[in-house]
């Protein structure tokens, strides 16, 4: 194998066999079912090899790996404790405790792992509060356990095993130290599919056989299908269940009776009651809600197994299956969510609707819960891990928080002929972020490691997010590859859009620049069709350079075409400039189709690969210096330069890996995988390069084999694996060590894994297990604050001084606001000056530090000038001596005799005030034998309380009242 411009096939010698060493035989680890990649070495001069040895191989070792992802969006309905604060979501074997006001989560409880095997045996499937004790949570799991928690202290209470996976759990106050779980139960025929499983309800004691998991009590009240509901109505008398196409009733009077089944037309797939009268409500999978009124002392409790069908009221808006239902606390309406993105809110005297359309992805859940203000609010769960909290009142979105959005049809896309293989995965270095595909294909979710925190998304291709039509899903717009300079001041994008009979393909290159004010990405360019018809195949932007004007853009394409874009610099007649992209140039070679590009480290060079060969252009004049051509790799797929220097280029093609040496025009080595290499990541910082590959042939491993490589040799230095399966990998460069290898993927599961070197981020914020402080909540405003304000009884506030002095970098985002609004609609301008200028200048801290002089002295109160009290580094209300005045103007006209009530000889008590301004204060009160307001008013007016037997100095916001004259 030779390049073009080098030396003939037949002039190179052949490559020599490695060489076989009969203590590293003996000492290999035995590899049962797997071959060794056949590598040799190619001649770097005349009479030079680089033969190959087994000694220095390592054997292969797992790679540490962290999720940033949930494993998947809860399908379990939210449960807020009694006062409305936190609620819990089931995700996985984990219980996470979010807080209503932050959305952030708190704790996370764990179960302990299961003794029976299975990958999601110990997967918890639903929640309920104990009726009998609000702060202890009872849980069941696909492992049969069921589990008590006391989510104050972050206990684990109790553990019942019932043998059996739990589905659903229901529990009623008139029952203690009972449940009623709805559990599968073995089948001896073979499982077509979950929904065929049989099922069992059982009532199951809360009690124990001594020093075993197991329960005193479980008998079992009826067979059903496989469970979709389980509910007691609100007085306890009923029991209801559903399951297929039936729903099964029982009176927990008589449960030895068993059920008695009513059926529906279509198959149930969520069940609520109402909270105060006796009737409850279905959904299924055809979008009809059901509102069943069965439940009456006729009902024919001694026919075991008895079909009948009943009287209902249906209520049919959503095309596709109801997902779940909430009523709301009174009673009046009923809220249903699907497919539709659209929340749906019944009014039930009425029949009327109202909606609350557009969410953002399809509703898995709906609940309902009273807030601190004591309105109620809606809190959605979306099925891209999005929870989204709605007003009652006003039915907007008033809040949502979500950590990385999930996209539940990404595995089926994934498999699509029409989408990407890899989907788009890039690493913005400005704000150390990551861009990941959102739960819509047409957009792009900006998410910061370093916080968990999901920063915002990038709408790509604006489309009109509706559900599909019948059974035949839509084809939306999907975002195929994202691209960011190295500067990172420039993002590339292709989205496009598959035709129908109708309309054409759609493809769009789009350019986007980083607004550093904004912090956001604004469109510069759009190119409708840069390829034509035919598709992108490759994005590839040139190396960071010092000039801006001298940044490029590569992209080929499947019509032959390689096309470089550069930037286009236009002022107007007004004086501004103006930037975009526009098309440089385009090449082509022998109408063979180029499938990638790769730039040199300083732009010096660009290779393309063609299939047949990987040509090497200068990009400044399209002129083509080098084809590398080698019958190893009869197909090339990708190259890449190798090194700061750019001397050595990888190319690619299928399992044949080539190192060519670009000064010395050959080959230096070549290797061959076992599997198909799916792609390789040169090192930025050294001349190693990371290869990616399955870990078996057939590709039906749901490992990756990762091996580091240098151009010295064609053995790997090491070698790594790690128990999934990569759709797309991105060097992840915020390491702290420079030389550490660690990477950022997606998995075949929609999974955003860290791994390499080291793969472990810092503990965020509640993934542990943690008490919930009764303090945490926000305090409520008292009478007297709602009546003179909240800073007339608020002290200045302690605010944590550097030791050097130093205050916090201001960021303009506060003076920024002023200014966010039409011209027309601002105040004038000596209104905002005083703001903007407190925003941006802050008063210097000139004796911070200096010493306070604890001496006796007068305090001379007409000369003290009255500051104004800083709440919360903002300027609050003070209350001066017009506003005293007045009130005591008010009391001396509307004073109300004192009505004497209790004996001479009732005793003074002591009453201690609470803590005002930093000051505790105790006052000795008795009753007073005549005493009215206007009396009081004029006493104090002369500084005297009276009834009061030590004299005390009316305090207010921290500073002492001047004398008052009258």
């Amino acid at each position: 194998m030779a390049a073009s411009t080098s030396r003939q096939p037949n002039q190179i010698p052949l490559p020599p066999s490695p060489h076989k060493n009969e203590k590293a035989d003996k000492k290999a680890p035995s590899r049962k079912g797997k071959g060794k990649e056949n590598t040799s070495g190619v001649a770097q001069g005349p009479g030079g090899s680089n033969e190959m040895s087994w000694d220095n191989l390592e054997s292969d070792c797992v790679w540490d790996w962290t999720s940033l992802t949930d494993s998947s969006a809860s399908t379990v309905p939210p449960i807020f404790t009694k006062d409305g604060s936190y609620f819990f979501s089931l995700v996985g074997s984990s219980i996470k405790i979010y807080s209503v006001a932050t959305g952030q989560v708190v704790s996370t409880l764990s179960a302990p792992p299961s003794p029976s095997k299975g990958v999601s045996s110990d997967t918890l499937t639903t929640a309920i509060l104990n009726p009998h004790n609000a702060f202890q949570l009872i849980t069941g799991s696909l492992d049969g356990r069921l589990i008590i928690w006391d989510f104050l202290d972050a206990a684990l209470l109790q553990v019942i095993d019932i043998a059996q996976p739990i589905h659903h759990i229901c529990a009623h106050d008139s029952l203690k130290d009972t449940v009623f779980v709805a559990a599968s139960r073995p089948s001896k025929k073979p499982k077509t599919s979950h929904t065929d499983d049989n099922a069992v309800v059982l009532r199951v004691s809360l009690k124990c056989v001594e020093n075993t998991t197991k329960s005193a009590e479980i008998l079992p009240v009826g067979k059903t299908r496989f469970p979709t509901g389980l509910s007691f109505s609100p007085s306890g008398a009923w029991l209801i269940a559903t399951a297929g196409h039936k729903v099964y009733v029982a009176m927990t009077s008589s449960l030895a009776s068993g059920f008695t089944k009513y059926v529906s037309p279509e198959r149930l797939t969520c069940l609520v009651y109402h909270p105060t009268e006796e009737y409850f409500a279905t959904g299924d999978d055809k979008g009809n809600i059901r509102l069943w009124y069965c439940l009456n002392d006729n009902l024919a409790v001694h026919a075991r197994g008895v079909e009948k069908k009943t009287q209902t009221t249906t209520l049919h808006w959503h095309a596709h299956a109801v997902s779940s239902l909430a009523f709301t606390s009174n009673g009046a309406y009923l809220l249903s969510g699907g497919e539709e993105s659209v929340l749906v809110i019944w009014q039930l005297h009425t029949g009327k609707k109202e909606f609350v359309p557009r969410v953002g992805a399809p509703i898995s859940t709906v609940s309902i819960f009273k807030g601190a203000s004591g309105e109620e609010e809606y809190l959605l769960g979306l099925v891209d891990a999005t929870y989204l909290f709605v007003s009652s009142g006003s039915l907007k979105i008033t809040r949502s928080y979500s950590r990385i959005k999930l996209d539940p049809t990404a595995p089926h896309a994934f498999q699509s002929t029409s989408r990407p293989a890899n989907p788009p995965l890039a690493v913005h270095t400005l704000t150390s972020t990551l861009i990941l595909p959102s739960s819509h294909p047409s957009s792009l979710q900006i998410y910061s490691p370093s916080s968990s925190k999901l920063v915002s998304e990038l709408e790509v291709s604006p489309s009109n997010r509706v559900s599909r039509r019948d059974e035949k899903p839509i084809e939306p717009s999907y975002v195929g590859q994202v691209v960011i300079s190295p500067s990172g001041e420039w993002l590339a994008s292709i989205d496009s859009r598959n035709g129908d009979d109708g309309f054409r393909d759609e493809i769009y290159l789009k350019i986007w620049e980083w607004d550093k004010t904004s912090s956001r990405w604004v469109l510069n360019t759009r190119v409708d069709r840069p390829h034509g018809l035919k598709k992108v195949t490759c994005l590839a932007f040139s190396p960071f350079r010092k000039d801006r004007s001298s940044i490029h853009l590569v992209t080929t394409g499947e019509d032959g075409n390689v096309k470089i874009w550069g930037m286009r610099t236009v002022k107007s007649k007004s004086g501004t400039t103006e930037e975009f992209w526009v098309t440089r140039s385009t090449f082509g070679y022998r109408s063979q189709i180029p499938h990638s590009a790769s730039w040199a480290p300083d732009a010096s060079l660009l290779a393309i690969s063609f299939g047949s060969s990987v040509n090497i252009y200068d990009p400044n004049t399209n002129i083509l210096r080098q084809t590398l051509t080698t019958p190893e790799c009869k197909k090339s797929t990708s190259a890449y330069f190798i090194g700061k220097s750019g001397r050595f280029l990888v190319v690619v093609g299928g399992r044949d890996l080539v190192c060519w040496d670009l000064l010395a025009q050959s080959a230096r080595w070549n290797y061959n995988a076992l599997a198909t290499i799916d792609r390789v990541i040169p090192h930025p910082q050294d001349d190693s390069f990371i290869v990616f590959n399955g870990d078996s042939i057939t590709q039906e491993s749901h490992q990756t084999r990762i091996s580091v490589f240098r151009p010295s040799s064609c053995a790997p230095v090491s070698i790594h694996t790690v128990p999934f399966r990569l759709h797309g990998v991105s060097l992840y460069p915020f390491s702290r060590k420079h030389s550490s290898q660690l990477f950022v993927g997606i998995t075949q599961e929609w999974s955003v894994l860290l791994f390499g070197d080291g793969a472990k981020l810092a503990k965020e914020e509640g993934s542990r297990a943690i008490g919930i402080a009764s303090s945490s909540a926000a305090p409520r405003r008292t009478l007297f604050q709602d009546i003179f304000g909240k800073s007339a009884f608020t002290g200045p506030p302690i605010l944590p001084v550097s030791a050097d002095g130093t205050t916090d970098v201001w960021r303009g985002k506060g003076a920024a606001e002023l200014f966010d609004c039409p011209a027309y609609l601002m105040p004038p301008l000596e209104h905002l000056f005083n703001p903007f200028i407190e925003d941006r200048l802050r008063p210097r801290p000139d004796d911070v530090n200096a010493p306070i002089a604890l001496e006796d002295e007068d305090v001379d109160m007409e000369d003290e000038a009255a500051e104004p009290t800083l709440v919360g580094g903002q300027r609050a209300r003070v209350v001066d001596q017009n506003e005293m005045d007045s009130f005591i103007d008010l009391f001396r006209k509307h004073s109300v005799n004192h009505v004497h009530t209790h004996g001479a000889q009732d005793h003074p008590c002591l009453v201690t005030k609470a803590k005002t301004n930093g000051r505790s204060v105790s006052l000795i009160a008795s009753t007073p034998k005549q005493a009215s307001i206007a009396s009081f008013s004029d006493s104090l007016m002369n500084g005297t309380p009276p009834s009061i037997s030590s004299p005390s100095t009316l305090i207010v916001n921290g500073k002492k009242r001047k004398k008052s004259s009258s």
